[in-house]
C-alpha cells in the first residue's frame, strides 16, 4: 500500500462517515419530534409519517456501508499497480 492510497482511503472513509453521521442525526430528530406528535391527538398522523421517514432512513445506513467499501475498494484498484 502507497501513501497516496492511505491518504484516499482516510479522505473518502471520513466523507461517509460524515454522511453517516448527518443520516443518524436526522434518524433521530424524525422519531423525536415522531414522539411529541404523538402526545396530540391531531398530530398522530404526522408522527406516524416521521415514524416511516425515520424508518425508511434506518435503511440507508447499510447502504451507505456498502457504498463506501465498494468505493475505498475502487479508489484501491486504480492506486494498485
Amino acid at each position: 500500500m502507497n501513501d497516496i492510497y492511505l491518504g484516499k482511503h482516510v479522505v473518502i472513509q471520513r466523507r461517509y462517515e460524515a454522511l453517516g453521521a448527518i443520516n443518524d442525526l436526522f434518524i433521530a430528530i424524525w422519531f423525536l419530534i415522531g414522539s411529541f406528535f404523538f402526545l396530540n391527538a391531531s398530530l398522530v398522523e404526522s408522527g406516524t409519517w416521521l415514524f416511516i421517514v425515520g424508518s425508511a432512513q434506518l435503511i440507508i445506513k447499510p447502504l451507505i456501508k456498502l457504498i463506501s467499501l465498494i468505493h475505498v475498494n475502487k479508489a484501491f484498484k486504480k492506486s494498485s499497480p
